[in-house]
């Protein structure tokens, strides 16, 4: 094993800039034990009838019901989501562990397959083990359940490595699952180290490893999970086009777009970061933007005053949108509003329309991950799918028209994961989440958020 670096957890309160608390990283001592326990959990926790695991997915799913204001509170004091976002958060998780506790008999359900060398051919679903799952800090909870969710109900257990910006999140989910009713060991949190987190990769009890985070992590984690022959997840980052191709109404239509870009901050994988929109539409559609921008002050998050924007996650993270921006800016692009960033130890950036932006930009392939609206102009369907389909990412995309069958026609040629017809995305639970490209691989949600981390076995009893 490896010691601990000097990796620092803590709550970095993003609308002051100031350390409210920090927590030590586990030991390798601790790690060792994590590992222990989360195998000795998994003998007997996959080994309990379905019906034992469902009853405490169940208790999950109502204490996140009623503890979502107490959970928004935290999230939005350590990584600046608005109050209203952070509880909605918490009751989706809710959501999604009733959701698998619900169907977790179907989807685990025997299949018989026909058999041409006669017998009985039956495929089971069966857990495989201990997981090490690796979670963002832009959805504390949303993040966590998803993955979470459906693999307990299945019988697997898991070891967390949350974001080192989001602690306390970490530490409620964890207090949240144990008082369900959780056995000890079936889910641990770490405050892991990079080099720990290497070594729980490597570890032969742990069989599949999930992360969502960005490409350079994905990466990292995919390549030892590799090595390592270990099944593994990856939801990375996202530049989803928002395609417009005509509109009878282009306020209803700025009013989705600048909702869904706003939402988070802007920090969403999913959010629409590139609004391609087609030259008859494209002025009033860009002037409608910058209406919506115009005029906000920072905010205090947790009262979500009329008029403000929050804060994004972190000054370094304003910082490096900031470039972004600059870049563009310096290089041609036209900043028709905010892009300001704040002086101060606060994270505030404010809200941003940019046009203009070409090839040589790194806004042209870079994720602008923050709330900016980045605004291209098209002359037909062709040249919109063409600069739709122009990006290393394949997250989702989406395709607005009066005309249904037009739109399905382009977004069916979306190089995307999730592919959307008036309607920026699909969010429910039982709706699958994932892309293609370097956005990742797997899924996750739905019925084929339970059929990654499983074995799928052959039963084959002959006549």
């Amino acid at each position: 094993m490896t010691t601990a670096t000097a990796l620092r957890y803590q709550i970095l309160n993003p609308a002051t800039g100031q350390v409210e608390e920090t927590f030590e990283t586990a030991t390798d001592a601790d790690v060792a034990a994590a590992l222990d326990a989360t195998q000795a959990a998994y003998a007997e926790w996959g080994a309990r009838p379905m019906a034992e695991r469902v009853a405490v997915g169940q208790r999950i799913a109502e204490l996140f019901y009623e503890r979502k204001d107490e959970l928004g509170r935290i999230a939005t004091r350590e990584m600046g989501k608005p109050l209203s976002e952070s509880i909605g958060e918490a009751e989706f998780c809710g959501d999604i562990f009733k959701y698998y506790a619900d169907n977790a008999e179907k989807f685990t359900a025997d299949q018989e397959i026909e058999s041409t060398i006669g017998g009985k051919a039956v495929i089971q679903r069966r857990p495989v083990g201990p997981l090490l799952g690796v979670m963002p800090w832009n959805y504390p909870y949303y993040q966590i359940a998803r993955f979470a969710a459906p693999n307990l109900m299945l019988g697997n257990t898991i070891l967390l490595k949350h974001a080192e910006t989001v602690p306390g999140s970490a530490l409620a989910m964890q207090k949240l699952l144990d008082d369900a009713g959780l056995p000890q060991g079936v889910y641990q949190n770490l405050f892991a180290t990079h080099d720990q987190v290497a070594d729980i990769i490597a570890d032969p009890r742990i069989q599949g490893v999930s992360v969502t985070g960005s490409e350079r992590a994905g990466s990292a984690i995919a390549s030892l999970a590799g090595k390592h022959l270990k099944k593994s997840v990856m939801e990375l980052g996202g530049s989803d086009p928002f395609v417009v191709l005509d509109a009878a109404d282009v306020n209803e239509v700025v009013e989705t777009a600048w909702a869904t870009r706003i939402e988070n901050t802007g920090q969403a994988c999913n959010s629409n970061k590139r609004m391609i929109v087609a030259e008859g539409v494209f002025d009033d559609f860009v002037a409608g933007l910058v209406e919506k921008a115009q005029g906000l002050t920072p905010g205090d998050p947790a009262e979500e005053k009329e008029g403000t924007f929050a804060p994004m996650s972190s000054r370094a993270a304003a910082e490096k949108l900031h470039e972004q921006v600059q870049d563009a800016v310096s290089k041609g692009a036209t900043l028709h509003v905010g892009g300001e960033l704040l002086d101060g130890p606060a994270s505030y950036y404010s809200p941003a329309v940019l046009t203009g932006i070409t090839p040589e930009m790194r806004a042209f392939k870079e994720e602008l991950f923050g709330p900016v609206a980045a605004v291209y102009k098209v002359s037909d369907d062709d040249e919109a799918l063409q600069l739709a389909n122009d990006t290393p990412f394949g997250l989702g995309g989406s395709v607005f028209s009066t005309d249904t069958e037009r739109a399905r026609r382009v977004a069916e040629r979306l190089e995307v994961g999730m592919t959307n017809v008036n309607a920026p995305s699909a969010e429910s639970f039982e709706m699958p989440f994932g892309g293609v490209k370097r956005s990742g691989f797997g899924r996750e949600l739905g019925p084929l958020g339970m059929d990654e981390f499983v074995n799928k076995r052959l039963l084959y009893i002959a006549d």
